[in-house]
């Protein structure tokens, strides 16, 4: 294999259609930054918008709620994100933390499947999923089960016991990526729900969820039909706002507003295009520079078998890679 040069690199920087983005985020001079799903970089609108935000608390207080409608942000965030995960606005209401909303999630699942006690999951599934499951069959005095089966075994895993199938789309520790559409449909086929976590590949590839309706678990004031009457009587609201429970946290809401404006006359498919060549990229310098450490390649070759990454397992080693 040909070696990879800086002049190279360089020519496909300039034939990159997304390059102006990078415009879009502050990040220190002389940084190649990696890490892009525990912290992403900073948008370069996120800091002003959380000035404005708590300027306007100090100036017009409790007022802010209608005057800057604050009370309306869970709802129009959700709308910028709908885009990114194949949704229509109006489908999508940003609530809580991914822990809670897989509870929640779960937990409706459960009681819309009552006669069946499996929750079905991947054995190496990102560990919190895992984790808020073994809780809530705590919660359930164990009437529940936790099944979790390798990859490959997932689709014959679906006995008439499973009540729901819930995976995260991009495997966190290898970059794998599940056949969405055809392990929903034979979860659908065999007469379970499919839940998904998308945490890792949302804004990273195209996407194209169906509608589905549910029952949340946790009944808050926020998911009230008519949350300012104050009625002693949960009554849920008719859409997808029945999902909300407390307060909307403003602040993070609006650094999450300011985040999504970066998605602004982005092309999903010139995004995924550049995660797999940046990935071929990656494989081919790590082979280039890194040659005799016995580093091993643990993310899938196809691409489209592949999210927005690429692990290495990495042995116990003594040097460094070259340059």
């Amino acid at each position: 294999m040909s070696s990879i040069t800086r002049s190279a690199v360089e020519a496909m920087d300039a034939r990159d259609p997304l390059s102006s983005c990078r415009a879009r985020f502050a990040l220190p001079s002389n940084v190649v930054y990696l890490d892009g799903n525990s912290l992403g970089a900073l948008p370069v609108t996120t800091s002003a918008r959380l000035g404005q935000v708590v300027e306007a608390w100090g100036r017009d207080l409790i007022r802010s709620w209608n005057g800057h409608d604050w009370i309306g942000w869970p709802k129009r965030v959700g709308d910028r994100i709908a885009p990114l995960i194949g949704a229509r606005a109006g489908e999508v209401i940003v609530a809580d933390s991914t822990s809670v909303n897989v509870f929640k999630l779960l937990s409706a699942a459960l009681d819309l499947q009552r006669g069946r006690s499996v929750i079905l999951s991947e054995t190496d599934n990102f560990p919190t999923d895992l984790y808020v499951a073994q809780g809530l069959i705590d919660a359930l005095d164990k009437r529940v089960e936790l099944r979790t089966v390798d990859a490959p075994a997932l689709s014959g895993a679906l006995g008439r016991d499973v009540a729901v199938m819930m995976l995260t789309h991009v495997n966190y520790r290898t970059g794998a990526m599940h056949d969405m559409a055809a392990l929903t449909a034979a979860a659908h086929d065999a007469g379970a729900l499919a839940l998904w976590d998308l945490s890792h590949s949302t804004g990273a590839m195209p996407l194209a969820l169906d509608e589905v309706g549910i029952r949340p678990a946790l009944s808050g004031w926020m998911g009230h039909a008519r949350p300012f009457d104050f009625d002693t009587t949960y009554e849920p609201a008719p859409g997808i706002e029945r999902l909300l429970v407390g307060t909307p946290p403003v602040l993070s809401l609006a650094a999450l507003d300011a985040g999504l404006e970066t998605f602004e006359g982005v092309d999903l498919e010139q995004v995924h295009a550049k995660s797999v060549a940046l990935g071929m990229l990656f494989r081919r310098l790590v082979e280039q520079e890194c040659d005799g450490l016995g580093l091993q390649l643990v993310s899938p070759l196809d691409p489209e078998r592949c999210g927005s990454q690429v692990a290495t397992r990495i042995p116990t080693v003594t040097r460094s890679c070259r340059g």
